[in-house]
């Protein structure tokens, strides 16, 4: 059931007519691109035959993006709307995005253009071969840099050596997920979210379409290097605890090395008397054990917070309004 919503119906139980295909579309001060999106969006699912419908996902926005997504609705029957009290993140907005969706199947989408609506139409071709997830995967990445490119292709190559889901490469959120793929999705509810890791978690059939990924339409990205950063780290602690054994193999390491340098000092001793030893080389293995033990004490507290934030148990969201679709 969706979080901090008594009021909603369950869809489960609702007497509407259930749609083909719900679009899922979080954004973050889009405002500017809304616009031409819907009109691409709508233009793309219009040719598709299908009952649809599009689902705004207003994540705390702090420019004019609530606004253009009224006026969407106002002038189309399609449009439902959630408005998040604050901005909870990507993940979460679409989270909220997923409990609210009622359709057959389900496509997972961004409003900057990057991820061409024109692409859809192949992502149901291959769901209607009897595939549950189709995930839309880059061929071309135009508009990044080459250290953005790089550091993504590092990222999903040790995903997938270290981690327990073997994530696809060049791959984003843009995908569509069949009912019971939602279902399940639904079912998980932990606060760290990282939904790539969870879209591979839940398993099921899927397929790759390959596509290329345009330049923004409009507007800049809200991801910079350190939320990058830190988002790479959500990921790997979310589906590996290969950092905390990394942290005991060096501790097992660096105790061999004083073991063996502890023997050695006796040896040399014993033939050779001892000689003063010199501050420099003091300095350096007491740094470099300090360093060791802080190193192990943040991944250790990287995985303890999180625990720590779990067991608070608080919704993930709250949203501020919910509007469905005129034509329910």
């Amino acid at each position: 059931m969706p979080d901090a919503v008594a009021t909603l119906p369950d869809p489960a139980i609702a007497t509407h007519p259930r749609p083909a295909l719900c679009v899922i579309v979080p954004a973050y001060n889009e405002a500017t691109g809304l616009e031409e999106f819907h009109r691409r969006l709508s233009a793309v699912m219009g040719r598709l035959g299908r009952s649809w419908q599009v689902l705004y996902v207003n994540d705390g926005s702090t420019d004019a993006t609530l606004a253009v997504m009224r006026q969407l609705r106002e002038r189309d029957r399609r449009v439902a709307l959630i408005n998040l009290s604050r901005n909870f993140g990507k993940e979460v907005a679409m989270t909220a995005g997923l409990d609210h969706a009622d359709a057959d199947a389900v496509i997972i989408i961004d409003s900057d253009l990057q991820d061409p609506p024109e692409v859809i139409p192949e992502l149901v071709s291959v769901w209607q071969e009897g595939f549950d997830i189709v995930y839309a995967q880059r061929s071309v990445r135009q508009g990044e840099t080459w250290l953005k490119k790089t550091t993504a292709a590092l990222f999903y190559r040790l995903m997938s050596d270290i981690g327990n889901v073997r994530l696809p490469r060049d791959t984003g959120d843009f995908r569509l997920m069949s009912r019971r793929v939602v279902e399940a999705l639904r079912t998980l509810r932990e606060g760290h979210r990282f939904m790539k890791g969870l879209f591979a978690w839940v398993g099921y059939p899927s397929k790759a379409v390959l596509y290329e990924r345009a330049p923004r339409h409009i507007g800049t990205t809200k991801w910079n290097y350190w939320k990058l950063w830190n988002f790479a780290i959500e990921g790997i602690t979310s589906f590996t605890v290969m950092p905390l054994k990394i942290a005991s193999y060096l501790g097992l390491l660096v105790s061999v090395f004083a073991a063996v340098f502890i023997i050695q000092l006796v040896v040399r001793t014993i033939l050779f008397g001892n000689p003063v030893a010199g501050y420099p080389s003091l300095m350096a293995v007491v740094l470099f054990l300090g360093g060791v033990q802080l190193l192990t004490l943040g991944v250790i507290g990287e995985y303890l917070g999180r625990i720590f934030n779990e067991t608070k148990q608080r919704p993930l969201y709250l949203i501020e309004s919910f509007l469905p679709p005129e034509d329910m």
